[in-house]
């Protein structure tokens, strides 16, 4: 059984073994003064494979990894690949609450975490006796407790053999939905794997290409959109920690960069540094940016100004995550459109019958593919509404041109996408309710920001007679929700606009405040 399933398989860290026997001596990961070739990178990674299996772990084991960009966030992605472990990312804008719910919940048998963050996740591990292990990778803390990194890894460097089913899962990552509770999505390698295969085909990437990651790997599109696809072809990975304007323009033009992907933001303050014009920028090939497509003046600025091609991302989690691409040449041809359907991904418009719509008919977006997840994570009743009338449903509205090309209209969930992160309104709401007693209804929704893409902005009433604040109240609100989640503004109002039947238009709030920050997306 263990032969077959070797020659057959369908597993994500097989594609790490192939490019390595194939090309060892090809660059695959810099992360600051550190490389690795793909021969030197895959022997790292068996070396910790052999090492975890050495302290017990089994295939379906669940593995936490706490960690900014590294060479050892990728080590241990394709070390739990290669032996059928389950990656459990965290999201580092996390409360230690959140954290201990996603260990609990995943089932989590150990965590590997950056030592200068083992202080920060130590009482969300404190809550979870089932953790048995924490690995600590390296960093800038201090003393923390646990197993050091290199201690861990074994002598072996040859690739390790164990039956791996191709839906057996390889990540349970976790999303923000409607509900305080985060849901696991459960990737399969087959899923995963099939999808890098067809982001790196429509993509056009190539061997001797060499990617900038700075957006955050515990995100799937950074990870599975990204870093997957890289070394299915072999690339080069630049790791970053993060996004830093003149750093970015440094790197493109010291190391060669082909291929970026960042926030639209991200190019508008590369255009805007002082340095840009002097900048060397012809090794780029393509840039790639996610959240929400750039309005016709910034994307143009971006064209001229990289002179490169543009393509923006579309998907979910759920779909490992790609599922249509804005391409290149329909950049200032479609502009606001979402595009068209990844290779292997089949898009519909339903309605909320179960009935396919025709083009020009808007309804939800569902989609049929095999990059869709396997369940949410011990959540039959969300995985059953998720699939239902045989389609996976996206929770978003839109409509196909007639052309073919997918517009988005809206959401049917109230989740914000901003600044890279997904943020449920209801989760906010629930917050402000719960720090100002004066207020008498709240509604939070996403408004055009230059920066953010979507601000989290809470439009709040005031009780009769009572008097609010907005700042105090953001400043309260820092102690209740992360970072990322507490509103950019509170405007305080006389009332909210409703329906005949008394219920909250948000699409009229958004109407009414859409300048707010100065009316650009």
């Amino acid at each position: 059984m263990t032969d077959h399933n070797l020659v057959h398989r369908v597993n994500v860290g097989d594609a790490l073994t192939r490019v390595a026997f194939a090309r060892p001596e090809t660059p695959a990961v810099v992360d600051g003064d550190r490389r690795w070739t793909y021969g030197e990178f895959d022997a790292w990674v068996n070396r910790l494979a052999h090492g975890l299996t050495a302290r017990g772990y089994t295939t379906g084991d669940a593995l936490a990894l706490a960690s900014a960009n590294s060479a050892e966030f990728l080590a241990v992605y394709y070390a739990c690949a290669k032996l059928g472990l389950v990656c459990v990312p965290i999201n580092l804008g996390w409360r230690s609450g959140e954290v201990a719910y996603v260990l609990e919940h995943s089932r989590a048998r150990g965590i590997v975490v950056e030592r200068q963050l083992a202080d920060a996740v130590a009482p969300a591990v404190a809550q979870v006796p089932a953790v048995a292990d924490v690995i600590l990778a390296p960093g800038t803390g201090g003393a923390a407790e646990g197993l050091d990194f290199d201690d861990v890894l074994s002598d072996d460097t040859s690739a390790p053999e164990v039956v791996v089913e191709d839906r057996a899962p390889l990540s349970y990552l976790y999303t923000s939905g409607t509900t305080a509770a985060p849901k696991g999505v459960v990737g399969t390698h087959l899923a995963i794997h099939l999808e890098s295969m067809s982001a790196a085909l429509d993509s056009g990437w190539r061997a001797d290409d060499r990617f900038l990651a700075m957006m955050p790997m515990f995100h799937t599109a950074q990870l599975n959109a990204f870093c997957t696809p890289a070394v299915v072809v072999g690339a080069t990975i630049h790791v970053h920690r993060g996004f830093d304007p003149e750093r970015f323009l440094d790197t493109i033009e010291r190391e060669g960069i082909t291929q970026v992907f960042g926030l639209p933001m991200m190019y508008r303050a590369a255009l805007d540094h002082p340095s840009f014009a002097d900048r060397d920028l012809s090794s780029l090939r393509r840039a790639v940016y996610a959240m929400a497509p750039m309005p016709e003046a910034q994307i143009k600025a971006c064209l001229d100004g990289f002179g490169c091609d543009f393509a923006l991302l579309f998907g979910q989690t759920e779909m490992s995550p790609i599922t249509t691409l804005f391409r290149p040449e329909h950049q200032l041809s479609h502009v606001g459109a979402v595009g068209t359907p990844l290779t292997g991904v089949q898009v519909g418009i339903m309605d909320p019958d179960g009935n396919l719509l025709p083009r020009g008919e808007q309804g939800e977006i569902v989609y049929r593919a095999p990059s869709t997840m396997q369940e949410y994570l011990r959540n039959p009743e969300a995985t059953a509404e998720a699939f239902r009338h045989g389609w996976f449903h996206s929770g978003d509205v839109g409509f196909f041109g007639p052309d073919g090309v997918l517009w988005f209209a809206d959401r049917y969930k109230d989740v914000i996408k901003t600044g890279g992160e997904n943020v449920a309104s209801i989760e906010v709401e629930r917050a402000v309710y719960d720090t100002e007693p004066d207020v008498a209804e709240v509604v939070v929704v996403g408004l055009p920001h230059e920066r953010w893409t979507e601000a989290i902005t809470a439009v709040v009433v005031p009780k009769p007679g009572a008097r609010i604040d907005g700042d105090d109240l953001r400043r309260r609100l820092k102690d209740r929700l992360d970072g990322y989640k507490v509103p950019k503004a509170v405007i305080v109002a006389d009332e909210l606009p409703r329906t005949s039947t008394g219920k909250i238009q948000k699409n009229v709030v958004r109407e009414r405040h859409a300048g707010h920050y100065g009316g650009t997306a």
